[in-house]
C-alpha cells in the first residue's frame, strides 16, 4: 500500500482513493485533516491522513470504532491504507464556544447530556475515549453535539498505555489543554478505564459553567500538580450540578462515579432542557462547507514532568526508532532536550548518517534536514537548538526548521559539547582538548591542555552545572583505570591546573536537580554516571561540587563504550531519563572468514571491541588489537594452523591498529606513550624491543608497508586539514613528508604491490569514494568508486583493488597499469557485508571481515524513564 502522505508531502494530495480533496484544514501530531468530497455518494468528508501505515492493530480498532453508529459521535465512514474518511461536521468547537464566555446552565446541561450520551454508547463496547475535552467536541448549528476523534481510543475495559496512546500526550501549543483533562490515574500513568473519561466530563462541564479551565497551572508540571493533588472547588458552579462534579471529580477511581448513566439522579432530580437533536424535533441539515476541527496529536504517551504528588510514580516506556536505523558509538548518544520533550540522536541508515529528531508526542522520529554525517548532538538551554559536529565543523540547527548554522571549524572533528544559559558553547575534539566558543558563532578558545605528565590523551563529554559557570568533563588517561571526571570553569586557561577531581570514574557524567518534591534545595541533586553496563545516581551538592552520599544503580543494562569512557545516557533538569541497550557497543565484532562469493567461512578469536586486523604475507598469522573489559587495546597474535592465540604488546598504554612488515618478522602498530600515539615497531621473534618510528605531538598510525620494504604509509591528524596521508621512507635521513595533506580527509590508504599505485578513501565530493593516484610521485590521479566506497584493499597480485560500497557491498576492480596510467574496470558487487568496516584479503583471496554482532541490530528502541527518582527511595 501507498502511504499517500508522506508521497504528498511536499504539496496536497488531489485524490485519496476515490476521494477528491479539496483543501488542507490544518495539521495535527498524527498527520494532516482535509476537506474532501465523495463523488459517488456526493457527500463532503473530512480526510484525516496518517503520518504513517495503520498497523494491523489500529485497522482494527478503526473498524470497531466504526460500529459506533451514534447521533452524538462523529461517524467513521471509510478507511483507506494511510487515512481516515469521517463525517464532515459544520460549527465550532465547544473550546471556541467557551471562549465567548461561560455557558448559561441548561445550555450546559444540554452540551452535557449528549457528551454522556454518546459514552454511554462507547462505554458499552467498551471503549475508552482518553482525550475528552472541549477541542473534540464539536456544536452543530442546530445544538446538536459531536463527540470527535474516537479513533484515538483504546479497546477493552482497561487501555494499557502505550508509546503511541494519548494517555498522557504533550501537544506543542495545546499543553495545557490536554495535561487539565487527565483524571489523576491517567496522570501517574497507571492503567485507565471508562472512569477516566468520567473525570473529563466532569472537568469539561465546569469549564462551560464557568469559562474557566479546572485544572491550569504555567507550566505542564504545575498542571499536572494540580489534578494530583488539588481538590477543587465546586463554589463557583450552580449548586445543581455540585453534586454531579463531586462524584465525577473524585481523585479515587473507586470512589468516583461509576457508569455516565448515572448524571440524571446525581443532578438532584432536575433535568435540564433538552436540545432539537435530543428531542428529534428537527431534522439535519444539509452538508456545508464548514471547518472540521484538526486531528489531535497522537504520540508517546506521557509528559515529561516532574511529580509533585506524595506517591509519584515511575514511568518506563520504550520509543521506536527508523526502520533500519542503526544506533551504537560515540556520536550517536541519545540527547534528551532539557525541557524533557524531544530525544536528537545520530542514525545511519543504508551506510548513511544523518541526524534524528524524535519528538516525545509524535509517533516516529524525522530527519533533520542537512544533517549529513553528524555526530554528538547537544542542546541549548531552552531546547530551541541543536548543536552537532559534521564535515570538520561545529554547526547548529533550529528543531522548528530551517538550514543548519555554521558556527566554527573543528578540524580535528568534535566529540562532545554542552551549552550553558549564557549561550557558551564547551566542546571537546577528537585531538584531546577543550574549547569554548560563542553559540552564535566565532573563533573558539581552548580551554584545556593535556597532562602529558599524567599520561593523559583525552578531555571530552562537556556538561555543564546549574551556575552555567563551571562543567563537568571526563579525561581519558593512557591507563582506563586513572580516568577521572573533573570540574574546571568556563574562564580556564590552558594549563592553569584549575581542574578539581570530582569522582574517579570511567564514564561521563552529568548532574540533575533533586526534584522539588523531595524539599530539597536547589543546588541538591545527582550525578549521573556509568559503572560497566550499569547506570548509577550518587547524591550531589552542586554548589560544592562534591558527592553527598553513595552512589546507588538506576538502570541496567545501558549501552557503555569502555574505549571512550562513555554511558549511551542522558538526561533532562525536569525528570526524564533516556537510555538505550542493545545498540551497537564498540565495535563488538567477530573476524570472520568469507570466500569471494560472501559464504562464510569460520572465524578467528572471540568476538569482541576491535579496531583492526592484518594478515601475515604468509598467511599463517592474524594480528588484531582487541579491548579488554576495561577498554585497555592491546595487540595479539592468532596462529591460525594450531588456533592460538599470544599476547604481542602488554599495556597499561593503548596499543592498535597493527599492520606486517613485507617479510613478516616485525608488526608495526600505535602506541600511546607519554599523552600521545605514535608507530611502534617491534619484531615478531621477541628478541627486541619496540621501537618509535615517527615522533609526533598530532594523533597519527601506519596504514600500510610498502612490499620492497622502503615506505610506510601513515595517517596523520592535523587540526588544519584534518586527516592526511604521509611517507616515511625507511631510508636515508627517515624523515617523514605529506603525500595528500589537503583540506578533505584522506583515510585508509593502501600500496598495489607493485608499489606503483596508492589508493585511499577521500570525501572531496562531498561523498566518501576510493581513489587511486601515482606513487611515490603524483603523475596521475583517478576515482575507482561512483556511487560512495571505503576500505580499499589490493589483492596480493595486484590485478583487483577491493572496497566496500555505500551501500554494504564487497566490491572488486580489474586493475591494469604501468606505473603511470591507472587502467581500471567497472567495480562489481562480489558480496554483501553487515556493514562498512576494516578488512584484509589472504593470499588464497579469502576476504577476513570485522562481522558485527547479532546485538548491534537495526531499530534499538530508545527506553524513556519518567519521574526517575521515585525509585531512590525504594
Amino acid at each position: 500500500m501507498i502511504n499517500i502522505y508522506t508521497d504528498m508531502a511536499d504539496s496536497a494530495p488531489t485524490r485519496l482513493g476515490r476521494y477528491e480533496v479539496v483543501s488542507s484544514i490544518g495539521k495535527g501530531g498524527m498527520g494532516e485533516v482535509f476537506k474532501g468530497r465523495d463523488p459517488q455518494l456526493n457527500r463532503d468528508v473530512a480526510l484525516k491522513v496518517s503520518a504513517q501505515q495503520f498497523t494491523d492493530r489500529f485497522e482494527r480498532e478503526a473498524r470497531a470504532i466504526a460500529a459506533l453508529n451514534h447521533t452524538n459521535i462523529c461517524t467513521l465512514y471509510d478507511i483507506g491504507p494511510n487515512y481516515l474518511v469521517m463525517e464532515f461536521v459544520e460549527g465550532p468547537t465547544l473550546a471556541e464556544r467557551i471562549a465567548e464566555g461561560p455557558i448559561p446552565l441548561e445550555e450546559a446541561l444540554g452540551i452535557a447530556k449528549q457528551i454522556a450520551a454518546a459514552l454511554e454508547v462507547a462505554h458499552e463496547k467498551p471503549i475508552v475515549h482518553r482525550d475528552l475535552k472541549p477541542a473534540n467536541i464539536k456544536i452543530k448549528p442546530d445544538g446538536s453535539v459531536k463527540v470527535l476523534d474516537f479513533g484515538l481510543a483504546k479497546l477493552g475495559e482497561y487501555a494499557e498505555v502505550t508509546s503511541d496512546s494519548p494517555t498522557m500526550m504533550s501537544i506543542p501549543g495545546m499543553i495545557l489543554g490536554t495535561a487539565g483533562y487527565m483524571s489523576p490515574e491517567q496522570a501517574r500513568g497507571k492503567d485507565v478505564d471508562k472512569r477516566a473519561d468520567i473525570w473529563a466530563f466532569g472537568v469539561v462541564l465546569y469549564e462551560m459553567l464557568t469559562g474557566k479551565r479546572l485544572f491550569e497551572g504555567e507550566t505542564v508540571s504545575d498542571t499536572l500538580a494540580a489534578v494530583i493533588r488539588e481538590e477543587p472547588d465546586l463554589t463557583k458552579v450552580p449548586v445543581k450540578v455540585q453534586r454531579l462534579l463531586r462524584r465525577c471529580l473524585e481523585k479515587d477511581p473507586k470512589k468516583r462515579l461509576r457508569d455516565i448513566t448515572g448524571m440524571e439522579f446525581l443532578l438532584e432530580g432536575t433535568s435540564g432542557t433538552g436540545s432539537p437533536a435530543q428531542t428529534g424535533g428537527l431534522p439535519h441539515l444539509p452538508w456545508i462547507v464548514a471547518a472540521v476541527s484538526i486531528v489531535a496529536a497522537v504520540g508517546l504517551g506521557f509528559v515529561a514532568w516532574r511529580h509533585y504528588s506524595e506517591e509519584p510514580q515511575l514511568m518506563r516506556m520504550s520509543l521506536q526508532t527508523p526502520e533500519k536505523a542503526q544506533l551504537g558509538g560515540g556520536p550517536s548518544i541519545p540527547m534528551i532536550s532539557p525541557d524533557g520533550r524531544h530525544v536528537a540522536f545520530a542514525a545511519q541508515i543504508d551506510g548513511k548518517t544523518g541526524l534524528w529528531l524524535r519528538d516525545l508526542d509524535a509517533l516516529s522520529a524525522r530527519q533533520l534536514a542537512g544533517t549529513d554525517d553528524a555526530g554528538f548532538p547537544f542542546w541549548s538551554p531552552d531546547s530551541r537548538w541543536i548543536a552537532f559536529f559534521a564535515g570538520g565543523k561545529l554547526k547548529k540547527i533550529d528543531v522548528a526548521g530551517g538550514p543548519p548554522v555554521t558556527l566554527c571549524d573543528v578540524p580535528p572533528g568534535g566529540r562532545s559539547g554542552s551549552w550553558n544559559k549564557e549561550d557558551l558553547i564547551v566542546y571537546a575534539v577528537n585531538a584531546g582538548s577543550l574549547f569554548r566558543v560563542p553559540a552564535a558563532g566565532g573563533t573558539p578558545t581552548p580551554l584545556s591542555k593535556l597532562d602529558s605528565d599524567a599520561s593523559d590523551i583525552q578531555d571530552r563529554l562537556p556538561s555543564f552545572l546549574p551556575d552555567g559557570r563551571h562543567f563537568l568533563y571526563t579525561s581519558r588517561n593512557t591507563d582506563s583505570e586513572k580516568n577521572r571526571i573533573y570540574v574546571d570553569n568556563i574562564d580556564a586557561k590552558p594549563g592553569s591546573k584549575t581542574r578539581r577531581e570530582v569522582l574517579a570514574a570511567n564514564s561521563n557524567a552529568v548532574y540533575v536537580p533533586q526534584a522539588r518534591a523531595s524539599g530539597a534545595g536547589g543546588n541538591q541533586g545527582y550525578l549521573l554516571f556509568m559503572r560497566e553496563s550499569t547506570l548509577m545516581a550518587q547524591p550531589f551538592d552542586a554548589a560544592s561540587v562534591r558527592p553527598t552520599g553513595d552512589a546507588v544503580p538506576i538502570a541496567q543494562p545501558v549501552d557503555y563504550l569502555p574505549s571512550v569512557a562513555q554511558g549511551q545516557f542522558s538526561a533532562s533538569q525536569n525528570g526524564v531519563l533516556v537510555y538505550t541497550s542493545g545498540a551497537a557497543v564498540d565495535g563488538i565484532v567477530q573476524l570472520t572468514w568469507f570466500d569471494r562469493t560472501g559464504k562464510p567461512g569460520g572465524t578467528v578469536g572471540a568476538p569482541g571491541p576491535m579496531q583492526w586486523a592484518s594478515i601475515s604475507p604468509d598467511g599463517s598469522t592474524v594480528a588484531a588489537d582487541p579491548a579488554d573489559a576495561s577498554g585497555s587495546w592491546d595487540i595479539w597474535l592468532h596462529d591460525l594452523a594450531r588456533g592460538t592465540a599470544s599476547r604481542f604488546t602488554f599495556g597499561p598504554q593503548a596499543n592498535a591498529f597493527p599492520l606486517w612488515s613485507p617479510d613478516g618478522s616485525d608488526v608495526v602498530y600505535s602506541a600511546t606513550r607519554n599523552g600521545h600515539t605514535d608507530p611502534y615497531r617491534k619484531a615478531t621473534s621477541g628478541v627486541s624491543q619496540e621501537e618509535v618510528l615517527d615522533k609526533d605531538p598530532r594523533t597519527h598510525h601506519v596504514d600500510d608497508w610498502s612490499r620492497d620494504g622502503r615506505y610506510l604509509i601513515e595517517q596523520v591528524l592535523n587540526p588544519k586539514t584534518r586527516n592526511d596521508i604521509w611517507v616515511i621512507p625507511t631510508f636515508g635521513d627517515k624523515k617523514p613528508f605529506p603525500y595528500l595533506n589537503s583540506e578533505f580527509q584522506e583515510v585508509n590508504a593502501k600500496l598495489s604491490p607493485n608499489g606503483q599505485f596508492l589508493a585511499y578513501r577521500s570525501d572531496e565530493s562531498k561523498r566518501n569514494e576510493v581513489y587511486v593516484q601515482t606513487f611515490p610521485e603524483h603523475g596521475g590521479k583517478w576515482q575507482v568508486s561512483t556511487g560512495g566506497g571505503d576500505f580499499p584493499v589490493w589483492s596480493r597480485d595486484g590485478r583487483e583493488l577491493y572496497f566496500i560500497s555505500a551501500d554494504n557491498k564487497m566490491m572488486a576492480v580489474d586493475v591494469k597499469g604501468d606505473g603511470k596510467k591507472f587502467d581500471a574496470g567497472v567495480p562489481k558487487p562480489l558480496f554483501d557485508v553487515r556493514t562498512q568496516a576494516q578488512f584484509d584479503v589472504s593470499k588464497d583471496g579469502r576476504f577476513l571481515i570485522h562481522v558485527p554482532q547479532d546485538r548491534a541490530t537495526t531499530n534499538v528502541p530508545l527506553t524513556v524513564v519518567v519521574n526517575w527518582q521515585s525509585a531512590l527511595k525504594k
